[in-house]
């Protein structure tokens, strides 16, 4: 498959709200996720699983390298892209949550 720069990007924007939605928000297939969360409980990683930002930092990094790849940028460019990846999830967690989870977001960040 043929992608240019921009979709490679939207692609991987995508692809990362996907699974970071998924972490932080289903359950998943089987309740593999649901499981996943509850035995990481209140650890570090327990509460890195439950916020949708946080998890896209960590699901960009592979992403970022691959779009680098594709889009064949320089290598110095991956942290920007995987900036730019991680922003673009955490804006699409944005446009998707529901109004009540905003609320809480906004008097959290206020």
């Amino acid at each position: 498959m043929k992608l240019t720069p921009g979709s490679a990007f939207t692609v991987s924007a995508l692809a990362c709200w996907r699974v970071s939605h998924l972490v932080a928000k289903e359950d998943g297939p089987f309740d593999v996720v649901l499981r996943a969360r509850a035995r990481a409980g209140s650890s570090t990683l327990g509460r890195l699983m439950d916020c949708p930002y946080c998890v896209s930092v960590w699901a960009a990094m592979p992403l970022a390298a691959w779009t680098v790849r594709r889009a064949r940028l320089r290598r110095r460019d991956t942290l920007p892209v995987l900036l730019a990846i991680s922003g673009a999830a955490c804006l699409a967690e944005k446009l998707t949550a529901a109004p009540a989870e905003v609320e809480i977001l906004e008097g959290v960040t206020s």
